[in-house]
């Protein structure tokens, strides 16, 4: 990795700010398709940090290469957002689980990790939360893009 890939640009910006507020778009399209009875408590501000740090680490790093890397580098920062949302949220469900004394070990627990985060990503297949998941994925990868030309 070339020692400018550490140093701050304003594509890095743009694409942390941008994943951060798909981050929140995004958690706020998912809320209706979890249970009602669900206790999002900190959900929406979680994802917006995953969204900052995915855009500034995953996404950043790769711009300023071609749109067409522009493109998959958006791609890969919201497939990165996604799964660490999906195993932070389901890590957290496991603590809960696992203050109330639901478990009888370690190995339960990592292993319920995995099980609520399958749980999690069956209720995200969902049309219009893909569908905004890629439209903003290509929408931060190529305006990432343009900004470090122009920056």
């Amino acid at each position: 990795m070339p020692v400018t890939d550490k140093m701050p640009t304003a594509a890095k910006m743009v694409a942390a700010i941008g994943l951060g507020a798909l981050g929140w778009i995004a958690s706020e399209v998912f809320r209706p398709l979890m249970p009602p009875e669900t206790n999002f408590g900190i959900f929406n501000e979680v994802n917006v940090v995953l969204g900052l740090l995915c855009g500034w680490f995953v996404t950043g790093t790769r711009l300023g290469r071609g749109y067409a890397e522009g493109f998959s580098a958006g791609l890969t920062g919201v497939g990165a957002m996604v799964f660490w949302a999906l195993f932070l949220q389901s890590f957290n469900e496991m603590l809960r689980r696992a203050l109330d004394n639901r478990y009888d070990g370690p190995v339960e627990g990592v292993t319920a990790i995995m099980e609520l985060g399958v749980e999690y990503g069956t209720y995200m297949l969902n049309g219009p939360l893909i569908g905004l998941l890629l439209t903003g994925a290509v929408l931060v990868g190529l305006i990432g893009e343009w900004v470090s030309h122009r920056w």
